[in-house]
Order: structure tokens, then C-alpha cells, then sequence
């Protein structure tokens, strides 16, 4: 395993929650991670957040990592869940809160 795979794979087992996203959570810097950011922040998951824009390693490493080719993309326990529009829908459908709940992770916006 490569040293950038490996600080990704770190960074995914040890945060219950993780977003790989462009900027910030309180400075995203594309819409795709704003609406993410959102989605947490009104779900109420702790998570940690990787900026892949201040490490193009992390940026490429990302997407072999999960083989998976846009960013946003949201880890839950490990599991890779998805970017924006996935992220979004399970939102919408109340399957990611389920998830979070599901994996014992509090929030604040329960499914249902």
C-alpha cells in the first residue's frame, strides 16, 4: 500500500465519519461538498473532513482509493457511502439517517 493510500485508509478507520470534500465544512469551495456539508450539519453526525484540495496526492489517491471518480465522497464505519448525489438521496429518503443510526452513530434528525 502506498504512503497516500495508506493516510487515507487511516483516515477512514479512524473517524466514525469522514468527508473527502473540495475546501471546508465552513468554507466548502464547490457546490457538490457544500450540499454534503449541508446534509450533515442539518443531520447533526460529528464528522472529520479532508480538504483534497490542499494535497493533489490525497486528490488523485482518493479516487483510486475508492474507485470512485468525483469528490465529494462520505465514509461511514469504514464503508464508503457515496458522493453528492447519492448522499442526497439517501438524505431525502431517510436512508442515511437510518444508516447513521444503524451504525450507532447519534444525530440530532433521526429517519422518520
Amino acid at each position: 500500500m502506498s504512503d497516500i493510500a495508506a493516510r487515507i485508509d487511516n483516515a477512514v478507520k479512524t473517524n466514525d465519519v469522514v468527508l473527502f470534500m473540495k475546501g471546508t465544512p465552513q468554507f466548502p469551495m464547490c457546490g457538490f461538498s457544500s450540499q454534503v456539508v449541508q446534509i450533515l450539519g442539518y443531520i447533526g453526525v460529528p464528522y472529520a473532513s479532508v480538504n483534497v484540495l490542499e494535497d493533489q496526492e490525497i486528490r488523485e489517491g482518493i479516487k483510486a482509493y475508492s474507485n470512485w471518480p468525483t469528490i465529494p465522497q462520505l465514509y461511514v464505519k469504514g464503508e464508503f457511502i457515496g458522493g453528492c448525489d447519492i448522499t442526497r438521496e439517501m438524505f431525502q429518503a431517510g436512508e442515511l439517517q437510518a444508516l447513521f443510526e444503524d451504525k450507532g452513530i447519534a444525530v440530532k434528525q433521526p429517519a422518520g
